[in-house]
C-alpha cells in the first residue's frame, strides 16, 4: 500500500474540496470526506497512468 499526502477542507455549503499535495492543480470534491478521498484516489490513478496530459508536479528540493 502506498501513502500520499492530501490537502482538504470543508466549504461553507458542506462540500469537501481537496487535492493531492504533489499535484495541487488537480482539485476534486465530495459530499463527504470518504467520497473526497475516493475521488482523490481516482485522480491519482489517472495522473500515474498518464491519462491526464501535461501534468505539473510540485515537490520539495534540497539545496
Amino acid at each position: 500500500m502506498k501513502t500520499v499526502k492530501i490537502v482538504y477542507w470543508q466549504e461553507n455549503d458542506g462540500m469537501w474540496l481537496g487535492h493531492l499535495e504533489a499535484y495541487p492543480d488537480y482539485m476534486t470534491q465530495g459530499e463527504n470526506l470518504e467520497e473526497l478521498r475516493e475521488n482523490l484516489k481516482d485522480i491519482l490513478i489517472m495522473l500515474e497512468s498518464k491519462e491526464i496530459p501535461l501534468v505539473r508536479i510540485h515537490e520539495d528540493m534540497a539545496v
